[in-house]
């Protein structure tokens, strides 16, 4: 049977991870374990405490036998950083590299958060390589007031195949690949078979500007469009574009209780962004919470406590039609009861706004936030080529 990125792939085992606290020990803990190979892939590797951990365990496995790979993305992780990493990475053995440099492939970033180990073990989620207390952008103020709120899921069992071909044609496609070679490498991807039972767990589901350029959109439409009794999500940066809002107010209107968990105060013109679709979102049931208490950067949703999706993929424009992105989707009840848990115990933290409360914000600041979408979707239509929709 002819299984593509997203397919469900049975007798899967997935482990929840909140946040570094939980994330980077168990990293690690596999890093030390490997035998083989690794391949890495993250968007932020930033050399801290916790950097420099992850840093020597990727070396300590070059130094026994084991073929390590690390890609991270140079506007990322930034020009001086990934230099540096170049040169303690290739001088332990570790095969490094930075995913365009200077934009000379296009606006894309490298947004995953992918680790394989031994083609036994695989980290698909949204947490960076660097300390839960160190903003990932803002220079003004270097340490956030709580840690970070992020998820991973540790993944074992079939689904291994997917995830571990996809980040093997990721290395290839990032080096100095032959045209020919990098054709022959996508019409390969679409003839890919895979072994498949016939109940459905889980699914590696990744977004990029070839093969997959509305992958993950599609199956958050899908779920969406499914469900019957309750959405819950919750995400740091929310500008996705009108089928994906209008998913949501659909959903409303047939009865369904929408929960939107939005991160707020990273940065002022995303705010403005998000907070442009709140009257036609609180006005069809839609309930929106902001999230104050430290920066939310968990990529999540949770439809009828059965499909669950964790990852590296905001719903914003950058994450839906631009970057490179990877979400591993799940059909589990006890893994979505887990992530809704953890989901509306930031909810119970977090600020709901009301409809009436927005009416009373002075017009001039309304009036800001519908020209921000206004300029942000004339841009994103602009360089997405019209995908912005």
């Amino acid at each position: 049977m002819l299984v593509r990125p997203g397919s469900l792939v049975s007798d899967n085992h997935l482990t929840l991870l909140d946040s570094g606290k939980e994330y980077f020990p168990e990293l690690i803990r596999q890093i030390n374990q490997a035998q083989t190979e690794i391949y890495f892939e993250t968007y932020i590797f930033y050399p801290d405490e916790v950097g420099r951990t992850v840093m020597r365990a990727l070396q300590q496995a070059a130094s026994r036998g084991v073929y390590v790979h690390v890609i991270t993305d140079w506007f990322g992780t930034g020009m001086r950083l990934c230099r540096l990493l170049r040169r303690e990475f290739e001088k332990a053995g570790v095969h490094f590299r930075v995913f365009n440099p200077w934009f000379y492939r296009g606006l894309a970033r490298q947004h995953r958060k992918v680790c394989v180990i031994d083609h036994q073990h695989a980290f698909v989620g949204g947490i960076n390589i660097l300390d839960d207390f160190r903003y990932d952008y803002s220079k003004k103020q270097r340490f956030l007031n709580a840690p970070r709120w992020d998820f991973a899921v540790l993944i074992e069992g079939p689904i291994l195949n997917l995830i571990q071909q996809e980040v093997e044609a990721f290395w290839e496609r990032v080096g100095h690949m032959p045209i020919r070679n990098r054709l022959r490498q996508y019409r390969t991807s679409f003839k890919r078979t895979f072994a498949i039972a016939k109940v459905s767990l889980a699914g590696f589901v990744v977004r990029d500007n070839f093969r997959n350029r509305r992958t993950i959109q599609r199956a958050y439409l899908r779920a969406m469009g499914r469900a019957r009794r309750e959405i819950v999500l919750a995400t740091p940066y929310f500008s996705p574009g009108r089928k994906f809002r209008a998913a949501l107010v659909s959903a409303a209107g047939r009865g369904v209780k929408v929960t939107l968990l939005i991160g707020i105060g990273e940065f002022w013109w995303q705010d403005a962004i998000a907070k442009s679709f709140f009257p036609k979102l609180l006005k069809n049931g839609v309930r929106i919470y902001e999230y104050r208490k430290t920066q939310l950067h968990g990529k999540v949703a949770v439809v009828d406590g059965v499909w669950a999706t964790v990852g590296s993929s905001n719903c914003d424009g950058l994450s839906l039609f631009i970057n490179h992105e990877a979400n591993v989707v799940v059909r589990d009840t006890e893994f979505a009861a887990t992530l809704c848990e953890r989901i509306f115990s930031g909810v119970a933290e977090a600020e709901e706004i009301h409809l009436d409360d927005f009416n009373k914000i002075p017009w001039y600041r309304r009036f800001w936030y519908g020209a921000a979408h206004v300029i942000y979707r004339v841009v994103m239509r602009t360089v997405t080529w019209g995908d912005y929709n």
